[in-house]
């Protein structure tokens, strides 16, 4: 007999309370040793692919490099929406300093839809800003199409949006449309984001760097200091990472969701863990996120202690508990699905 809907999420809780350890507890050194090394390497790589001649062995060499680690260290921008303004600080304004701002990808324009995502009233809603299937129909060619050339425009908008982001500024609608409908890494265009006063001053100074930022990009090719080619070959380091996260989104969660809010309970089962970590599900998922469902279970567990927490609730649960159906053979099993291959 299937335990009660919530009483496995009731024992889940009082377990990792009674754990070995306080799972929940941050180790700073972890974070700042991950941020200093993933930065110094996807700056290393990235650095010797757009210097080094076209076409040349030593670039197409560097160019999986600079994605990998460029990857890896924008992810961290999920670990920095989870902390609380009490938790290591500093550390996400350091992250936003070094990756952020230089890659245009702020954490303010990330954190807020993020949270959305976990919340009760959003998670597997149209609001959803995270939920795949709010930009992508399963089985339809022509919505396969029509997501791949989403995929390939939206490193074009993003830049746009910051050397344009003054003009914002002419017209209260403006600014009121911008903040609420261009103001979040999603490619879910139905999303609106809620702003308090105090995020909007916040907002504005981050979005003002990363304008001079983004203009700095065709100054530098008009007054000489790099060549014209810099511009397509970071379009393509920014289509390829954008890729390789939209292949996470595809193996996160079942999306059984028919766009009705969730009980906590179905929220939960509708995400995955991924414990046996093949190469497909390693890459797709850095800084052992692949504990997806437990990470929704738990939101403010650190990355570093997902995978002791999962392994003790997996010894200690019940074996009747529904969190041990969590648990998913590998990613591509769970995106053949969501692609409408294994339907």
């Amino acid at each position: 007999m299937d335990v009660p809907a919530d009483d496995w999420i009731h024992d889940a809780r009082v377990a990792i309370r009674k754990g070995p350890k306080d799972f929940f507890a941050i180790d700073a050194t972890k974070y700042w040793v991950d941020l200093v090394l993933c930065t110094v390497l996807a700056y290393t790589a990235a650095t010797v692919y757009v210097s080094a001649p076209l076409g040349s062995l030593i670039q197409l060499a560097a160019f999986p490099l600079a994605v990998f680690w460029l990857y890896r260290s924008n992810s961290m921008v999920h670990e920095v929406s989870h902390l609380n303004r009490s938790q290591l600080p500093g550390f996400k304004i350091a992250w936003n300093v070094v990756l952020g701002i230089p890659t245009l990808f702020p954490s303010t324009f990330f954190t807020s839809h993020h949270r959305d995502h976990h919340s009760g009233r959003h998670y597997g809603t149209p609001q959803d800003p995270e939920y795949i299937v709010n930009v992508f129909t399963p089985g339809s060619t022509l919505s396969s199409i029509v997501y791949v050339i989403h995929v390939m425009v939206y490193p074009i908008f993003v830049l746009f949006r910051f050397l344009l982001a003054p003009i914002s500024l002419l017209h209260p609608r403006w600014r009121e449309f911008t903040l609420r409908r261009l103001s979040s890494f999603t490619l879910n265009w139905k999303y609106e984001r809620n702003t308090s006063r105090m995020d909007r001053k916040s907002f504005m100074l981050v979005e003002m760097v990363c304008c001079f930022r983004a203009w700095l990009i065709p100054l530098c090719i008009f007054l000489g200091f790099t060549d014209w080619t810099r511009l397509p070959l970071l379009y393509l380091l920014a289509i390829t990472i954008l890729f390789f996260n939209q292949m996470r989104f595809f193996a996160d969660h079942h999306f059984e969701s028919q766009g009705e809010r969730m009980s906590l309970a179905d929220h939960i089962t509708d995400s995955c863990n991924y414990s046996k970590s093949d190469f497909l599900t390693w890459l797709f998922f850095p800084f052992t996120i692949r504990f997806h469902a437990l990470h929704h279970l738990f939101p403010t567990i650190p990355y570093h202690n997902l995978p002791d927490a999962h392994q003790y609730l997996t010894d200690n649960l019940p074996q009747d508990s529904q969190y041990h159906r969590l648990d998913r053979p590998s990613w591509s099993h769970t995106a053949k699905r969501t692609i409408g291959l294994g339907r």
